[in-house]
């Protein structure tokens, strides 16, 4: 008996830990709850009711649950770094911060020497688990970032100019010297899209399933590699350019022409449909905010902007240079010029960008393309001597969620992934720059109609107006009194007319006129209703 008052004593004990827990976590708990909850007092169903108050229970349970993750398991703060004293943030290198690290961030760090088939360039899968590498020589390689084995390296012996993931690790695209070509992880070619031309910049659009390509005519190309059709194929008529650029928010291309225009492009329509002055330069880097309302531009002008999208006014403007321009999930911008690599940071959300880091590689190499390796604080940096990494505290977003992107999923849970985003595939008309407008009705336009008596002063108003019209005084008796009258009647008339067709105003008459009694033929009088 002992034994199980003590047992109930701890049950008890653990069931008001809990209900203090869930206490706590109430206020923090509604941000996961599904929207305000049904109003179950209107419903007279007793069944209906009875299930909708058993979901509407596990929707709050849910929301504490993940309320509970988030204050046990989710970090609460940034990772930055702080400066103490006079100390700069920009001033601690690499070396320092790699003394202070765990063993596993302390391998995430990299420079790989390639000195004979660069400039390279690379690119992230969506988890940030695989790096695919292209050397200008024809230099093709892909890496596991986590264990930092080698997939699969081989040599196509043909310029490469850009590289990109497709929907997973599994296919690649290589912009090549004269066609685009698609690949699979074990460096077999797939197709070769000969419609693009010689392209040189490519993007893939997730959602959508759209390969994206700009070649040297300034031509633009949207292709979906889910059905092999080209949606879209539309002149620029700006000239050649290999800036491009994808905004996350809403899926638009922007590129960036040599006279200083940024304009967007969306696959459904063969013009652009924003054009943007921004410098007074050739633009030279571009970039966007992951929540796409802010776009970084740098120009030949030695000007970097910042442009607020929705109003598509600038917001700050820096007297900089940039050759490439990222931005990271935790919103850092990184530049980089010559040898020289620049990380931005806004500490107090004003879009203030001040510097938080500076990086030096060694003189002579010259950096082509920088980028931030998702969910990791880690900058990937490619140049004319192969590829480095640097750790940059407080860029990556410390959470992922696994049905978005998983570093860690198994060959069943990429084919099931696979299968529900082409299930899940958008559409290109899905594509705007507001696509919060999906799904909503154009409200109806309302006509206000004007009143009896709006109208009839209207009316009085155009009949003052006919009555005052002045005729010319004419000879042998043509400006007699009569005529006048008749003139200004005329007018008068004509002036109703218009106005009655111009409101649509009907005529009714006061009272049903009489209808003329007809006389029928003798052989039909018989059947005439007789007058009493």
């Amino acid at each position: 008996m002992v034994v199980r008052r003590e047992n109930m004593e701890t049950e008890n004990i653990n069931i008001g830990i809990k209900q203090e827990n869930l206490e706590e976590l109430d206020p923090k708990a509604k941000k996961y709850l599904r929207g305000d909850g049904a109003n179950l007092e209107v419903l007279r169903d007793k069944r209906l009711k009875g299930q909708l108050s058993v979901k509407e229970k596990l929707y709050g349970q849910s929301a504490k649950a993940a309320a509970m993750a988030e204050k046990w398991l989710l970090p609460t703060e940034h990772g930055y770094l702080e400066a103490e004293g006079l100390e700069k943030t920009w001033r601690i290198k690499q070396e320092t911060i790699l003394q202070e690290v765990d063993i596993i961030s302390s391998r995430k760090p990299f420079d790989m020497v390639l000195k004979d088939l660069g400039p390279y360039r690379f690119d992230y899968t969506l988890s940030g688990r695989y790096m695919l590498v292209g050397g200008r020589k024809g230099h093709l390689a892909m890496i596991d970032m986590i264990t930092m084995d080698l997939i699969k390296e081989f040599q196509v012996r043909e310029t490469v100019r850009d590289v990109v993931f497709l929907h997973n690790e599994q296919f690649f695209a290589v912009a090549q010297k004269r066609y685009p070509y698609i690949y699979n992880r074990h460096g077999t070619e797939i197709h070769c899209l000969k419609e693009h031309g010689a392209p040189l910049k490519l993007q893939f659009l997730d959602k959508q399933f759209l390969l994206v390509s700009i070649n040297k005519f300034g031509q633009l190309h949207y292709q979906d590699v889910s059905t092999g059709e080209i949606v879209g194929n539309y002149r620029t008529g700006l000239g050649r350019t290999d800036v491009m650029e994808t905004n996350p928010y809403n899926a638009i291309i922007s590129l960036g022409h040599a006279g200083g225009k940024v304009t967007m492009w969306k696959p459904t329509n063969p013009k652009p449909l924003v054009t943007m002055l921004c410098h007074h330069g050739p633009i030279t880097a571009l970039a966007f905010h992951y929540n796409g309302h802010l776009m970084a531009t740098a120009g030949i002008d030695r000007k970097i902007k910042l442009w607020d999208i929705r109003k598509f006014q600038v917001l700050r403007s820096y007297s900089s240079y940039a050759q490439s321009m990222d931005f990271s999930q935790k919103g850092l911008l990184a530049l980089s010029n010559g040898s020289q690599v620049q990380i931005w940071r806004d500490p107090v959300g004003s879009h203030d960008y001040g510097r938080y880091m500076n990086h030096s590689m060694v003189k002579g190499y010259q950096i082509g393309k920088v980028c931030f390796r998702p969910y990791e604080d880690v900058l990937g940096i490619g140049h004319s001597m192969g590829i480095s990494s640097i750790l940059v505290p407080g860029s990556g977003e410390p959470n992922f969620d696994s049905w978005v992107a998983n570093p860690y999923e198994t060959k069943k849970q990429r084919r099931e992934k696979e299968v529900h985003s082409l299930l899940d595939k958008l559409q290109p008309e899905t594509i705007m720059l507001d696509p919060s407008k999906i799904g909503t009705v154009r409200p109806p336009r309302k006509k206000v109609r004007p009143s009896k008596k709006e109208v009839e002063a209207e009316l009085d108003e155009t009949v003052q107006k006919a009555k005052s019209v002045t005729f010319k005084n004419k000879t042998k008796g043509r400006s007699k009194p009569s005529k006048k009258a008749k003139k200004k009647e005329e007018v008068v008339l004509n002036a109703k007319r218009s106005f009655r067709e111009l409101h649509q105003v009907e005529e009714r008459p006061l009272k049903k006129q009489k209808v003329d009694e007809v006389e029928l033929p003798k052989s039909l009088q018989r059947f005439a209703r007789k007058k009493l």
